[in-house]
């Protein structure tokens, strides 16, 4: 079985800690996001970035969350992880738990 891709991996975006876009994006709070460690079997929230706010152009949750749901990445997760997969319940359960991630760097534009 192939390693599971994160999807800054999956994406090519360059928005991980040290990649090539951030001095220009920011890090993705999905790469930061350290309640979701785990999930779906990513880093961070690297397998659950549908649920994380701030990432790409989106401010907020509902604005991209439709979007997400037709995403090839949130398809490809959830054929991976077939019957273990989280989609939201647990996941913004994680997130409402703890304390928020570091500041992860300037906001999108």
């Amino acid at each position: 079985m192939a390693a599971r891709q994160n999807c800054w991996e999956y994406r090519h975006c360059g928005r991980e800690p040290g990649g090539a876009h951030v001095d220009e994006l920011g890090v993705c709070p999905a790469a930061v996001e350290e309640r979701l460690d785990g999930v779906n079997g990513g880093h961070n929230g690297g397998r659950a970035c549908w649920a994380v706010e701030d990432t790409r152009c989106y401010a907020t949750l509902g604005a991209k969350f439709s979007d997400c749901l037709k995403c090839d990445f949130l398809l490809k997760v959830q054929d991976e992880e077939v019957s273990t997969f989280q989609l939201m319940g647990g996941v913004r359960e994680r997130l409402s738990c703890d304390s928020p991630p570091a500041e992860s760097g300037p906001p999108l534009r």
